[in-house]
């Protein structure tokens, strides 16, 4: 992999400083929005969360915590009736496989409680590293890595923080070197409530976007007719 030269740090090191105030301004409320009371619920949850809106999941959530309250009962119930249980939230049979291996990881590994290291959390069936830092920064409070998600992703490249379009490891690397430690799990919340506000997939507020001035894409985006409210020039 090409080393990135200092001078491209400092310059996204730079971009993220005058704008991380500025979105903590925007979005003073930005947080988790899986609803959870213990590591367990929120392992369970973003495991949920794959190719689902959080919303759904917290529909699902609701019931699904009160008819499992411990590792135990995630890990004892019948692979159909878990199914069933959370397939609204999609590609469920996956998913209890992987809440279910997760939860007999626990219980073998951990004595069924939660482990708060990423080499613990990410050996865990079922487990990958975003899973594992949204738990450890959310959970925990501690800030082990970035989450990367659709939202960072898009976000991420559009405002010249990565030149990886999609490979997430190599996304969360280039903004641990260019985030403050303390800031990296609210940088993810802070992306995601931009990317649904206003720098949306399709078309990306531009016009109204507070970060316009410092986003290498927003002008090119208002030529050429991608942002929303604007022809193509």
């Amino acid at each position: 992999m090409a080393k990135i030269s200092s001078k491209v740090v400092q310059i996204r090191r730079e971009r993220v400083n005058k704008i991380l105030p500025m979105l903590k301004a925007m979005y003073p409320a930005a947080k988790c929005s899986l609803d959870f009371k213990t590591p367990l619920q929120l392992l369970v949850a973003t495991i949920l969360s794959a190719q689902c809106t959080d919303d759904r999941v917290n529909i699902v959530t609701k019931s699904l915590f009160k008819k499992y309250k411990s590792t135990k009962e995630f890990a004892a119930v019948p692979q159909e009736e878990l199914e069933k249980d959370i397939q609204s939230t999609g590609f469920f049979r996956n998913k209890a496989k992987s809440i279910r291996g997760m939860a007999a990881s626990l219980i073998e590994l951990h004595g069924g409680k939660v482990p708060e290291t990423m080499e613990e959390l990410h050996a865990l069936a079922g487990v990958g590293r975003k899973t594992a830092n949204v738990v450890l920064g959310n959970a925990f409070g501690k800030n082990v890595g970035v989450t990367v998600d659709t939202h960072v992703t898009r976000l991420s490249n559009r405002l010249g923080l990565t030149k990886h379009e999609s490979d997430a490891v190599k996304i969360e690397q280039d903004l641990m070197n260019i985030v403050p430690v303390g800031e990296w799990t609210l940088w993810s919340h802070l992306m995601i409530a931009h990317g649904r506000a206003i720098c949306q997939a399709r078309k990306p507020k531009c016009l109204e976007c507070k970060l316009r001035p410092d986003c290498p894409s927003a002008e090119a985006f208002i030529k050429k007719g991608v942002a929303a409210g604007t022809t193509a020039e």
